[in-house]
């Protein structure tokens, strides 16, 4: 074979390794390319129950509610459209609270509610992705 033709046959090789693990990376991010879902988002695409997901909202004014057992809570992260209950067993971070923004990591109950395993509370909400700052309500509608 000549120089040529090896070349040839090295780089469309490459190509195809290249193209190959591509495609790879896209399939196992399809359904993880958005940062978090957020109730509304919950209600239409039903997301799968038992896989690990963030979900993103607002902490619903008057909805925080500390069980017996001293470590868990509930509350519900609400936006304009949907509210979704979110039961949370550890120690908060502290600027969590209500009316503030909040991505809960974890999982979907088959009764439509979310466990959490972990809790990133938001410092700042005069800053929002332009994507979501439509679907989000202010802390004030949710005190109503």
């Amino acid at each position: 074979m000549k120089r040529k033709h090896q070349r040839l046959v090295l780089g469309l090789a490459a190509l195809a390794a290249i193209g190959g693990a591509s495609g790879l990376a896209l399939s196992a991010l399809k359904d993880q390319a958005a940062f978090f879902y957020t109730p509304s988002d919950v209600a239409t695409k039903n997301p799968e129950i038992g896989k690990a997901v963030r979900l993103g909202g607002m902490v619903e004014t008057g909805s925080i509610r500390h069980l017996p057992d001293g470590v868990t809570i509930s509350f519900i992260v609400a936006d304009k459209e949907a509210k979704v209950p979110v039961r949370f067993t550890g120690v908060a971070p502290d600027l969590f609270k209500e009316g503030s923004g909040v991505v809960a990591e974890g999982k979907f109950t088959a009764d439509g509610g979310f466990v959490a395993d972990n809790l990133l509370a938001k410092h700042d909400e005069r800053y929002m992705p332009p994507e979501i700052a439509d679907k989000m309500p202010s802390p004030e509608t949710l005190s109503k």
